[in-house]
């Protein structure tokens, strides 16, 4: 049996936010959340997020999960404000938020680098999944599989015959994602991609991200040319990365030089106090972090 799935595009920070549901009973889940973030006003918005919402209601969805794929850099997780939202219209039926068992291991790191206190990260997440295990979104038995590199807690979902790969591979024209965030492994997401490779041709590869190469062309205003999914068969033939024959000291010295002429996401340290504390902001503005101006929905979203 196949999900209803739902693409929606947030074009500032190039994130694909999918909502995936049971046809049949209507339980749903939400991947990969954005929550909007002016850094220059330390503005915090719910736009992108409360397209999700609308969604969710047109279609009479409840929404049973928040599913993170990892850690994210580049944009700051909606979750706990979804979560929030969710429960009040679901007659306090509490969406879980959900991220892989080893983001233990980049909350030790990264807490660290960025003065977050244990206090704060502990029970950070509602659930941490395992490799392989299973849970149900309604008839449909979903399944996560570990996909590191990009970071050490990466995880994708699969969903019917759809992965959600998250970071760990990008559309055939843009390739694969850094590896240099402490953790971060080229070899590991070389392996990664062989194991998404692996899966049967015919399964839809639904990315984290696009940033659409300007010769793409445009496929409405509001995408620019972004695409949600490619297939097993596309990327095996066409990722310009690691596309199948591809061997991993080429790949690895290929995503090792490339990484070390990048520089530090823009919202990389806003993005990881959210979202090691699993969407949860921090109480006040911190180095690098101003906050402003957030909406009273999202406060006491715990």
């Amino acid at each position: 049996m196949e999900p209803t799935i739902h693409t929606v595009f947030e074009s500032v920070t190039g994130t694909w936010q999918y909502i995936v549901a049971d046809p049949r009973t209507k339980e749903t889940a939400i991947i990969d959340t954005v929550l909007d973030y002016n850094k220059d006003m330390g503005v915090i918005s719910t736009a992108s997020a409360d397209k999700l919402l609308d969604v969710v209601t047109d279609n009479d969805y409840t929404v049973s999960y928040i599913l993170e794929t990892h850690a994210h850099a580049d944009h700051l997780t909606a979750s706990r404000y979804l979560q929030k939202m969710l429960s009040q219209r679901q007659n306090e039926r509490r969406p879980l938020i959900c991220i892989g068992e080893h983001i233990a291991q980049v909350q030790e790191t990264l807490g660290q680098i960025y003065d977050i206190s244990e206090s704060e990260l502990y029970g950070a997440f509602d659930y941490t999944f395992s490799d392989g295990e299973t849970f149900r979104l309604g008839n449909i038995q979903a399944q996560v599989v570990h996909l590191p590199g990009h970071t050490p807690d990466h995880i994708g979902y699969i969903i019917g015959s759809n992965i959600f790969t998250g970071d760990s591979i990008f559309n055939p024209d843009v390739g694969s994602a850094r590896c240099d965030f402490p953790g971060g492994s080229a070899t590991a997401l070389y392996n990664s991609a062989g194991r998404l490779l692996s899966f049967p041709s015919h399964f839809r590869l639904y990315t984290g991200h696009d940033y659409p190469p300007k010769d793409r062309g445009v496929r409405g205003p509001e995408q620019s040319g972004a695409i949600p999914y490619t297939t097993v068969e596309q990327q095996s033939k066409e990722n310009k990365h690691v596309k199948s024959g591809t061997q991993e000291d080429e790949f690895v010295k290929m995503r090792s030089e490339r990484d070390s002429t990048l520089s530090e996401p823009k919202l990389l340290r806003p993005s990881m106090h959210v979202n090691l504390r699993g969407g949860r902001l921090p109480a006040c503005s911190t180095k690098g972090f101003k906050l402003e101006q957030i909406p009273a929905s999202i406060v006491g979203a715990e």
